[in-house]
């Protein structure tokens, strides 16, 4: 199956595994809030016990650099695409609050971006993406 859509997460390179992972879960998360048209049916096994829905289409993932992303960054704003967006300084904070605080307090020039997620048509993600490769 096709999907008319993409959805795709932008993660810099250089991150401790712990952090790639947390970094991806939280964009995700925020790709589910903004659309939630992608979110599937909830799960459920053959003994009856149920599940929540997950998004239900395919994420791709790619790394990046500091420049890259910011590039990638720039592409998905001059396509009127809003991005999630999840910055070094948010690893400090302890709550939702305080990571709109930090992103608040930089402008966007001097974000210091560990990732980002987009959702768009697939034409336009494949532009915003151009040159990067999957995360490995």
């Amino acid at each position: 199956m096709q999907f008319d859509t993409k959805i795709a997460v932008v993660i810099r390179s250089d991150l401790q595994a712990w952090q790639k992972l947390n970094v991806a879960a939280f964009l995700t998360s925020g790709i589910a809030a903004a659309f939630s048209e992608c979110i599937g049916e909830p799960y459920e096994d053959a003994s009856g016990t149920t599940y929540h829905a997950l998004i239900g289409q395919p994420i791709l993932i790619y790394g990046a650099d500091g420049p890259a992303l910011s590039r990638a960054l720039d592409r998905a704003l001059t396509r009127n695409v809003v991005p999630a967006v999840y910055t070094e300084d948010m690893f400090k904070t302890t709550h939702d609050a305080a990571n709109r605080e930090v992103v608040r307090a930089v402008v966007r020039a001097d974000l210091n971006l560990v990732g980002i997620a987009v959702r768009a048509e697939r034409k336009v993600i494949d532009k915003i993406v151009d040159g990067l490769k999957f995360h490995s």
